[in-house]
């Protein structure tokens, strides 16, 4: 009658903690006969029975990632009592920031490099533009005097004495004594 050895040896689990290895046991797969530090890691961190309602309540194609991710956890612990794996990550962040800020500074000097390399070219001049809005408003001058004079005023109008209409007004009317009777001296704003 022979037998595998791996069959009648108990899993890591089994042994530490003393008791026979059934065969459906939850700890063999993931805790072979020939890794005894692996489980008694997580069994030091963790306890069996808090592992064993872990991998109860997983599927079980989840187990196998949850189990080494307590045993990295739990090995990080025993290393590092004080940060544990929270340590491990924290150099490991600062490792790929110093890394990034080594990249940057690389892309950085090869793009200076790459514009330095290339041809300088002068471009053309740039056509004048429209700045003022005297060149956008037609003047006085170009109508004869019949819409009034716009420069500098914008849109909006002063006073009656300063634009000019075709006709008279009645209330600007200088020949009657130059008074004028709505606006007072010199007429009203409009």
């Amino acid at each position: 009658m022979a037998s595998s050895s791996a069959y009648n040896s108990p899993c890591a689990a089994c042994k530490f903690l003393r008791r026979k290895c059934m065969p459906g046991c939850i700890f063999a797969p993931y805790f072979p006969p020939e890794e005894p530090q692996k489980f008694a890691n997580v069994h030091k961190i963790f306890g069996a029975s808090n592992v064993t309602k872990l991998l109860n309540e997983l599927l079980p194609h989840q187990r196998e990632d949850a189990v080494n991710s307590l045993a990295y956890e739990a090995e990080a612990r025993v290393r590092d009592p004080v940060y544990g794996c929270v340590g491990a990550i924290s150099y490991l962040q600062r490792q790929v920031q110093r890394l990034q800020k080594e990249l940057d500074s690389a892309n950085a000097d090869l793009l200076r490099f790459a514009y330095n390399e290339l041809p300088q070219v002068t471009l053309p001049p740039v056509p004048p533009t429209i700045t003022t809005i005297q060149q956008m408003v037609p003047s006085q001058r170009q109508y004869g005097g019949r819409f009034g004079n716009f420069e500098g005023t914008g849109f909006y109008r002063q006073s009656a004495t300063t634009f000019s209409f075709p006709y008279a007004l009645p209330w600007t009317d200088i020949s009657s004594g130059g008074e004028g009777g709505i606006g007072g001296e010199g007429g009203g704003n409009l």
